[in-house]
């Protein structure tokens, strides 16, 4: 089985992007497993009290069942980026899909960026989509 990690915010437009772009991988549906990985941004959170589920989630978890992949979902929390890599290595990923925000230089400068972050630092394939 071919496990891809799929973290996603809550844009939907990037995470359906992220979900469609593995949907129309070759090979068989049947033979990939994917996790779609929540980035929350609050510190506080907690798995067993999580807020109203994403609607980023709902739609990329939709589109990769409607493909008939395998799906299930995760949490991540801040650092972003170190969450991510250490799912991956804890599921044995195969691949990773991301999607990134556009960002000047400067802000890229400023405040980081997670999309950098994991692909600089990840052991496995990093594929990075964008909206069209």
């Amino acid at each position: 089985m071919y496990q891809i990690v799929v973290p996603v915010d809550d844009d939907v437009d990037r995470a359906v992007a992220q979900a469609r772009y593995v949907t129309e991988l070759p090979g068989d549906p049947n033979e990939v497993s994917v996790i779609v990985a929540h980035a929350y941004r609050d510190t506080n959170r907690t798995t067993e009290n999580p807020d109203e589920e994403s609607q980023a989630v709902i739609e990329a978890i939709n589109c990769l069942r409607d493909a008939g992949m395998a799906v299930e979902q995760r949490e991540l929390y801040v650092p972003v980026a170190e969450s991510i890599l250490d799912l991956t290595a804890d599921v044995d990923a195969d691949a990773i899909v991301m999607s990134g925000r556009k960002r000047s230089p400067t802000g890229k400068a400023l405040f980081g960026s997670v999309t950098q972050s994991v692909v600089l630092d990840a052991t496995v394939p990093v594929t990075v989509v964008s909206v069209e």
